[in-house]
């Protein structure tokens, strides 16, 4: 089998950037009652129960929007048993210092680490100190939502680190809520196990998913279906949800996280991988994606243009991020994997510069650049 892995904030009128240069006001926090949520109370973070999102305007925009900043999280050692910690930290470093060329990035570190991410990182690059468990931001950190207004806050939906699967990551699941007291965000809390790689959105209403993730009983063993799209319906501001079957394999993590099979590159515009080989598992998941895609329609009713990307060996190029005026995407450098991947992703993002940034530790581990990376939206 091959090493291929499923991979997978602000008062209003005031930018991120000013508030990260600026002295922050910390909110004061609304104590209310939890359900099965981590202790939000206890970051200072203003919490928002008693209404949603889509109760105040607010909705999550397509990546392909403006972005005010790019969140990332410097991985600390725990979970990287077996990797060279230099090796794994040079390739999220990276990364980030490549989007600093096209956007701001806020870096989070931990605070036995700002020596080693000073030293690898931009001068650019906002550095925020708070404890972490790991490193993967699309899944641990916020997902930003904005309104007409520009104003911002966050769908807090709770992270279990996949099921659970790696512990402690306790303080990955206080990262949302303590970045929200930091910059400043309103913090709706969501009774619901997500993470930002299971999900990919167009901005207009419509959300893609999979059946194999937020139907999977380590993260909401006791919601049906229906109970599940209700809330990301309510905290994402959407009104079509699309139910994709399984991710690709082999996956010991995600169980099935779309942005490693399916992504929104357009409205009505979806990348999904393929491959020809019938004797990979991923020949029967891909096709039924396919076909479920081209018999679905989108919130606006639309049909979808499927454009087909194909699996490599050593990354998953369609784990791709979209920072301001460019692609960021991890290669294998090799041509045979890379160059047909890079050339259909400048057919479909013409407008956009191709950055490709070596991912082969972030395909080991389990992800690629999309999961390491969280958007700030930008007022329009």
């Amino acid at each position: 089998m091959s090493s291929r892995r499923s991979f997978f904030l602000k008062l209003a009128g005031t930018s991120l950037i000013s508030v990260l240069a600026g002295s922050v006001v910390v909110c004061a926090c609304r104590t209310m009652p939890q359900k099965n949520l981590p202790p939000y109370e206890t970051t200072g973070a203003m919490l928002l129960q008693n209404s949603t999102p889509q109760d105040d305007g607010f909705f999550f925009p397509a990546e392909w929007q403006p972005h005010e900043a790019t969140i990332i999280a410097l991985p600390p050692a725990p979970n990287w048993g077996g990797f060279s910690m230099t090796d794994v930290r040079q390739e999220w470093a990276n990364v980030a210092n490549t989007i600093a060329n096209y956007e701001a990035v806020v870096m989070i570190v931990h605070p036995n680490d700002i020596a080693i991410a000073k030293r690898l990182l931009s001068s650019s690059i906002r550095i925020v100190e708070i404890p972490i468990n790991d490193g993967w931001s699309r899944d641990s950190g916020p997902i930003v939502l904005i309104n007409a207004q520009g104003e911002k806050r966050v769908a807090g939906f709770t992270f279990n680190s996949w099921g659970e699967k790696y512990k402690p990551y306790q303080d990955d699941a206080l990262l949302k809520a303590r970045l929200c007291t930091y910059l400043n965000i309103p913090f709706y809390t969501v009774d619901l196990v997500l993470e930002g790689g299971a999900i990919t959105v167009d901005g207009e209403g419509t959300l893609i998913t999979t059946e194999q993730c937020l139907l999977n009983p380590n993260r909401n063993p006791k919601k049906t279906r229906a109970e599940i799209e209700q809330p990301l319906k309510q905290n994402l501001n959407v009104r079509k949800i699309i139910w994709l079957g399984q991710g690709i394999v082999p996956d010991p993590i995600t169980d099935g996280h779309t942005d490693g099979l399916c992504v929104f590159a357009a409205p009505g515009t979806v990348l999904l991988n393929t491959t020809d080989d019938r004797s990979d598992p991923n020949f029967a998941i891909c096709q039924d994606a396919k076909k479920r895609l081209q018999e679905a329609t989108d919130a606006n009713g639309r049909q979808f243009n499927i454009i087909e990307i194909p699996l490599a060996v050593d990354v998953l190029h369609i784990n791709f991020y979209l920072a301001n005026n460019v692609v960021i995407v991890s290669v294998a450098n090799d041509h045979e994997q890379d160059d047909r991947p890079l050339a259909i992703l400048k057919e479909v993002f013409p407008t956009r510069e191709i950055a490709g940034v070596s991912g082969q530790i972030l395909a080991k581990g389990a992800g690629g650049i999309h999961c390491i990376t969280q958007q700030v939206p930008k007022a329009a």
